[in-house]
């Protein structure tokens, strides 16, 4: 059966849990396991603890510390990490007999966890914001919706070079972050339903390389992979080929979205694509050889994505809050260049604490505007025209999309002050109307924001005949938000809301310079964007810190900003 595991202090006082350790683990094996975990041979002092306890230099392990200070260490399954409940019938006991101490310089990790990084993660959380219970009951979401007999094969994305042995910075792929918390690459994933309540969570990861890792960083490595990520069978990822057919053979269906087209210089890559020596023939074999259907993974995946948890909405409330902050703030300066701006909310976005540019920003300066993506951000900006700025930050891999449109020189010309109210108007009433309660969808509001905004324009002298909304406002009103800018990639924008969906909200004006529109307008773009979550009666807007009021846009220049 599905469980998860109340807090070991709830249950055992630290002398019955050191004696559960010593019944079921030698003092050897103890040590030995945590060498395994930290990847070094050195011996451990298992007397230290008690000289050196209190010390900040080191962290102690053992039966008494785990029940008084959970998650200590993560070589412990203690219950603010979680313990899944594996395939076998009994829990996990902790598994140390005594307590020794271990150098923090030691616990080396290929991603930030909370014993090695406790300001930016809390106590039992994988990523910020989202705890090892939240991810093991993902993957039991994902296997109840699979029938008996399948299995779900998923990729860690590649390093990605842009030449030589200059490598971007890493970005996982959604799907497999949102089941795993594994934020590495080299990896693959397998969750096996193996019965209606119960399901096996394989995961095949690269070993600790001190030497490797002297040039790219720490490696969490495989035993890492159980008893950190809670995985129930681990694997070096360098024997996939061996490993991966014996647990593929057992499926009567295997959902994945494998193998891409992807060429890389790592094994898993070549493995998955074919590229691997004959002497595999690459994953596909491993299917055909199986004789078992492949299916689709993605449409399952992003029918849980797209709804959203208290913890995701929470780190995206916070994205969008540091955004916001940050966008308002450019308003109270005076900007001559776009490059500038696009350096100012960098800047910010990592200094108030989240991770950075959750996408390429757009900055774009008067007729610049009407370039949807604009991103080349590197013209100078004109006092009398407007700047939209479409940008937001990331935070525990999550991220709020946002869009402004200001005066350069902080006050809207008649021209500019009517189609901006026009559009603020639409916006806002595109906003109030994400609820469950209104019983619309994506596609339905994008209708609504169409017809308001063209009856709008019309009214503004605008020829709106033939279509003409087409043109004057080219893209979708909103889309779905989350891991990724346009989240739950193919899924629907038909679906009807629901709580706990998270959407933007993005309607514009863009009008083409020619004849055909109104000589006041022409060259005029903008966008009024918000990240919005649904709720049964009323949004709970995330972006709420960045004011888009015209009143409230025309009083901020000037005033005190973090800059003075």
């Amino acid at each position: 059966m599905e469980r998860s595991i109340k807090p070991c202090s709830a249950t055992l006082g630290a002398e019955a849990a050191e004696d559960v350790c010593d019944d079921m683990f030698g003092g050897q094996a103890a040590e030995q396991r945590v060498r395994r975990v930290l990847g070094t041979t050195s011996a451990i002092d298992s007397n230290a603890a008690r000289r050196t306890r209190g010390s900040s230099a080191r962290v102690l392990v053992g039966a008494p510390e785990l029940l008084s200070l959970p998650c200590a260490c993560m070589m412990m399954n203690c219950s603010l990490r979680t313990l899944r409940p594996v395939a076998r019938s009994r829990w996990r006991a902790v598994p140390l007999r005594r307590p020794i101490s271990v150098s923090a310089a030691e616990l080396r990790f290929g991603q930030p966890l909370h014993e090695t990084h406790p300001h930016l993660l809390q106590p039992g959380e994988i990523t910020p914001g989202i705890t090892a219970q939240e991810y093991y009951d993902r993957r039991v979401k994902l296997a109840k919706a699979l029938p008996k007999g399948s299995i779900a094969v998923l990729a860690a994305s590649d390093v990605k070079y842009r030449s030589g042995a200059v490598f971007y910075k890493f970005h996982q792929d959604p799907d497999f972050l949102y089941l795993t918390g594994f934020n590495e690459p080299d990896a693959l994933a397998v969750i096996e339903k193996v019965a209606d309540d119960e399901h096996n969570f394989h995961l095949y990861v690269r070993p600790k390389d001190p030497k490797t890792e002297q040039w790219e960083g720490s490696r969490s490595g495989v035993q890492a992979a159980e008893d950190v990520f809670n995985a129930d069978t681990t694997g070096d990822i360098n024997n996939l080929p061996k490993l991966l057919p014996e647990v593929i053979k057992r499926a009567e269906t295997i959902y994945t979205d494998l193998p891409s087209n992807r060429i890389s210089r790592n094994i898993l890559s070549r493995y998955l694509s074919g590229a691997e020596p004959a002497r595999t023939g690459g994953i596909m074999s491993v299917f055909r050889d199986a004789s078992a259907t492949v299916k689709p993974l993605r449409p399952y995946v992003n029918e849980l994505r797209v709804i959203k948890s208290e913890a995701e909405i929470q780190n995206m409330r916070r994205a969008g809050q540091h955004s916001g902050r940050a966008i308002t703030d450019a308003m109270r300066q005076s900007w001559t260049a776009e490059k500038d701006l696009d350096a100012f909310l960098d800047y910010w976005f990592k200094q108030d604490g989240c991770d950075g540019p959750a996408y390429v920003p757009v900055v774009a300066g008067g007729i610049n505007a009407n370039t949807i993506h604009y991103v080349t951000n590197d013209m100078m900006l004109k006092p009398d025209e407007l700047v939209l700025v479409d940008a937001g930050a990331e935070y525990g891999g999550y991220i709020t999309d946002i869009s402004r449109t200001w005066p350069v020189n902080g006050k809207f010309n008649p021209a500019q002050k009517d189609l901006y109210q026009l559009l603020l108007n639409v916006q806002r009433s595109c906003v109030s109307l994400c609820t469950v309660s209104s019983q619309l969808t994506l596609d339905r509001l994008h209708r609504i924001a169409s017809r308001t905004l063209a009856d709008g324009l019309k009214d503004l002298g605008f020829d709106m005949s033939n279509d003409a909304i087409e043109t004057i406002f080219p893209h979708h009103v909103g889309h779905y938000v989350g891991l990724d800018v346009h989240d739950s990639p193919g899924l629907t924008r038909g679906k009807a809301f629901e709580r706990g969906m998270c959407v933007t909200v993005e309607p514009g004006i863009y009008v083409p310079n020619d004849e055909r529109w109104p000589a006041w307008a022409r060259g005029i773009g903008m966008r009024i964007e918000d990240s919005v979550c649904v709720d049964e009666d009323s949004p709970y807007i995330l972006t709420t810190e960045a004011v888009k009021e015209v009143d409230d846009i025309e009083a901020l220049k000037g005033t005190e900003s973090r800059l003075n």
